[in-house]
């Protein structure tokens, strides 16, 4: 089936089988390179009984939304008859049958061929695999139900994606889609009495709530932990919806029913009661989540100093104050050569704010020979009354009134030095510019009806427009902006 699971083989199985997640299972061959012989029977049911003739079975549960059934080869390869076969969707039973597995350094023309058969119905349950005839030459593995408890936590608290948020979400993958399944039960069964945790499952950021319903019930619901240990916590619960859990007595011993779970989730759920009946009290993912949340702490943290640093470098100092950092205009350029006027004119009130407006334009307009020019000085004085600039100053950032400047006879055209501030390699970077041009954008920051905005835009292009004499008008705005 598709999807990669995350835990790997020797984990879970016996010499035919080793269960890997939720949609995947790894069976072994005799044979490590060359062909076999297998086929796909879909049954109406669980089979009556167990074949014949064969030298190793085993069973496991998988889940299959989609459902269609692949068997993919070590590499990779892939049959046409055993690719997207159609079984039910949902929770299944898959029954591994083989024969005549040999290795082909003992291999000879003579043996019959390896032969693979796969028996599948739908199920209701989520039951542990199992080994229905074990070959008496294959090797038993050791067992490692902790570290499966571990990856099938760990599966249902995962942290979100680090894809970039610039980057478009990933189609959804249709093998994955589950819409329309009914819901589940895990069901595991032991002969000897068994105790069931009361209380809460510790899970990083979220926690499971064990709370007793009766002598038998018990509701499992998913919460946010009260102390997350994560920089960025989990918000997003495995599941919405509460279940439940039951267990009962009988004569040949203890069964535990969970019921009402998500079929996605029914596998890791089964791995984590295989760990808490057997060993109460133990919760082995607790320390690789706190170590992955120390390591996550440890990342956020070198971020945080790195972004610091490098606020401190474009604003000469810390940040200023999130509105001033959202603007688009010349917070950042004015933060460069004054960073204390930046935080004066911030700290106005908005009212204050215009008139600080104003007075830079005003004195960009001055100090470019631009106050006494007829339409400049009306646009000026409308602004100064409070009242909206015309259209050719606020349509397309005032580049209507820009290209008359540019081409009014009655316009004088003066230089003035600009200071760049210093090049890639240390050099200091200077330039002459038309004053006008550099004035004007003054003017036209005041079309801008955020007030701090306008303030700022203004400020730093008067203090750009008197060129050699800028530490001077920047004098004269820390007193007149007191």
């Amino acid at each position: 089936m598709p999807g990669a699971s995350g835990m790997g083989i020797y984990t879970l199985g016996d010499g035919l089988l080793h269960v890997v997640g939720p949609h995947q299972f790894t069976g072994f061959c005799g044979i490590h390179t060359g062909w076999i012989e297998a086929r796909v029977c879909v049954l109406p049911g669980r089979p009556p009984g167990v074949d014949v003739g064969w030298d190793a079975i085993s069973e496991a549960t998988l889940f299959s939304p989609s459902g269609r059934l692949s068997v993919v080869g070590l590499m990779g390869g892939t049959a046409e008859a055993l690719t997207d076969v159609v079984v039910p969707r949902g929770l299944i039973r898959v029954r591994v049958q083989s024969r005549d597995r040999l290795h082909e350094t003992v291999r000879t023309d003579d043996d019959p061929p390896e032969q693979h058969e796969l028996h599948v119905w739908a199920v209701s349950e989520e039951t542990p695999w199992r080994t229905v005839l074990a070959d008496p030459g294959s090797r038993d593995w050791e067992q490692k139900p902790g570290k499966a408890a571990e990856w099938g936590m760990l599966s249902l608290v995962a942290r979100p994606s680090g894809r970039p948020a610039i980057l478009p979400p990933l189609p959804p993958d249709p093998y994955e889609d589950d819409a329309g399944l009914s819901r589940v039960a895990v069901v595991r069964h032991r002969p000897a009495p068994v105790e069931v945790p009361v209380g809460v499952l510790p899970a990083g950021d979220l926690e499971v709530r064990l709370e007793r319903v009766d002598g038998e019930t018990l509701r499992w619901s998913w919460a946010t932990a009260d102390e997350p240990i994560f920089p960025d916590p989990l918000a997003t619960l495995p599941d919405n919806e509460s279940s439940t859990v039951r267990l009962t007595s009988g004569p040949d011993g203890f069964t535990l029913r969970h019921e009402g779970v998500l079929g996605r989730h029914a596998f890791a759920l089964g791995l984590i009661w295989d760990h808490l009946l057997d060993a109460t009290g133990s919760y082995p993912w607790v320390e690789t989540l706190r170590g992955q949340a120390a390591e996550g702490t440890a990342l956020a943290e070198k971020y945080r100093r790195l972004r610091a640093e490098r606020d401190a470098e474009r604003w000469g100092g810390a940040p200023p104050s999130d509105r001033v950092r959202g603007l688009f205009g010349q917070a950042r350029s004015l933060a460069r050569i004054d960073r204390r006027l930046l935080d004066r004119i911030d700290a106005l009130p908005a009212a204050r704010q215009r008139e600080a407006a104003c007075w830079a334009a005003r004195r960009a307009m001055r100090v470019a020979g631009l106050e006494q020019i007829g339409w400049i000085a009306d646009a000026l004085a409308t602004a100064e009354a409070g009242r909206p600039l015309p259209r050719s100053f606020t349509d397309q950032g005032g580049a209507v009134a820009f290209d008359r400047l540019l081409s009014d006879p009655e316009v004088s055209h003066t230089t003035v030095t600009l200071d760049l501030g210093s090049g890639a390699f240390g050099e200091r970077r200077v330039t002459e510019a038309l004053q006008q041009a550099a004035a004007f954008p003054a003017l036209i920051a005041l079309a801008n009806d955020d007030p701090l905005a306008a303030a700022i835009d203004a400020v730093y292009n008067a203090a750009i427009a008197h060129g050699g004499d800028r530490d001077r008008f920047l004098t004269d705005a820390h007193i007149a902006l007191r």
